[in-house]
């Protein structure tokens, strides 16, 4: 993780008092060794003795130019020691001490992070869409330009991990682990810098998954030539809901049910069909997807990117298409352990659904 402008400053403060503490004791050293003529040691039992103002008796008897460099060393050693006391304290109650540590603690978690999501820009709109990816438990990296709202997303816990940066520079998602990473969105508030941001991804990785946050109408053919794969237009999308929620509301209310996670009775999901699935090269009729009156499918996007919409559950399914499906939480988890199961083993179940199907139908 990258030290955001204040922790970076935060760091260097602290290394120079401490660097101005030891300063102290190696001058005092030298000063005792050069007046006094005493021992290296000696010097240095007798600077920490005085500078720490323990009041221990005096190493040796001092000269008159000892008595007067030990009331300079004095004065200076216990002035140090006091603006960095007095610097922890203050770091400590602030909270600045705490996310510096925190940024130590989940650099090495970052570092292993793969198949994660980058979610540039931690405004309202980044902080919902960390809120919806961490209610499915995946991880995520948030990039802030603004030190103060990293910090402050460090703090209130809201992410993992939380990073200041500038999100259109190579080496800002780098650090980020883009190269890792499963899929990135861009939802800064200007298009200029959206646009960066996808060619930089795009560059440094091929296959990542990117969606773009538009502000203007003509910016959204931009960033898809950019290299982002889906763009999305708060204005249009925001106007769109609106008309529909006049013209047809219980069309919205439908939709936000199934969309929102918050909503416990109804969801929709897709699930990707791999290599090794129990439906890859079959139906969902095959293993009795369609018994359970808790799932319907709604569509199949197929690997070609061809949309079939309620194609039934005698439609063959196939390696890279994408089966869409409405339905109560916990068959959609049930569809998923099994689909998860099915593609770390290998093996084809001849029914994976038949709990589900028997729980539907008691």
């Amino acid at each position: 993780m990258i030290a955001t402008a204040p922790q970076s400053s935060l760091l260097r403060h602290l290394v120079l008092s401490f660097l101005s503490v030891l300063a102290v004791i190696a001058s005092g050293t030298a000063g005792y060794v050069a007046i006094e003529g005493w021992s290296a040691f000696d010097a240095l039992y007798m600077t920490v003795t005085t500078v720490t103002t323990v009041g221990f008796r005096e190493v040796h008897e001092l000269s008159r130019a000892g008595r007067g460099f030990t009331v300079v060393l004095i004065i200076s050693g216990v002035g140090t020691l006091f603006y960095v006391l007095s610097n922890l304290a203050r770091l400590a109650i602030e909270g600045e001490l705490r996310v510096l540590l925190g940024q130590y603690r989940v650099g090495g978690r970052m570092r292993a992070l793969k198949n994660h999501y980058i979610i540039c820009g931690g405004g309202q709109m980044g902080r919902r869409i960390g809120k919806e990816l961490n209610s499915k438990a995946l991880p995520f990296v948030v990039i802030e330009k603004n030190p103060e709202i990293a910090a402050q997303l460090q703090r209130d816990g809201m992410v993992a991990v939380a990073m200041e940066g500038d999100a259109t520079r190579d080496e800002v998602l780098t650090q980020a682990g883009v190269q890792r990473a499963k899929g990135l969105v861009s939802v800064v508030n200007s298009d200029l810098e959206n646009l960066y941001i996808v060619l930089t991804a795009r560059g440094l990785n091929k296959d990542l998954y990117i969606v773009a946050r538009a502000g203007d109408e003509g910016s959204e053919r931009k960033l898809l030539r950019a290299g982002a794969n889906r763009v999305s237009s708060p204005n249009i999308s925001g106007g769109m809901e609106i008309a529909q929620a006049l013209i047809r509301p219980a069309v919205l209310d439908f939709l936000e049910l199934a969309t929102q996670s918050e909503h416990l009775d109804l969801q929709i999901e897709e699930f990707a069909i791999e290599q090794g699935s129990p439906l890859d090269g079959k139906a969902p009729h095959d293993c009795g997807l369609n018994h359970d009156r808790g799932l319907i499918i709604v569509a199949v996007k197929r690997k070609s990117g061809h949309m079939e919409f309620n194609p039934g559950a005698t439609v063959r399914l196939g390696e890279g298409d994408r089966l869409i499906v409405l339905g109560a939480p916990p068959s959609l988890k049930h569809l998923e352990s099994i689909l998860r199961l099915g593609s770390a083993t290998g093996r084809v179940a001849e029914s994976p659904l038949t709990y589900a199907s028997e729980e539907g139908g008691s």
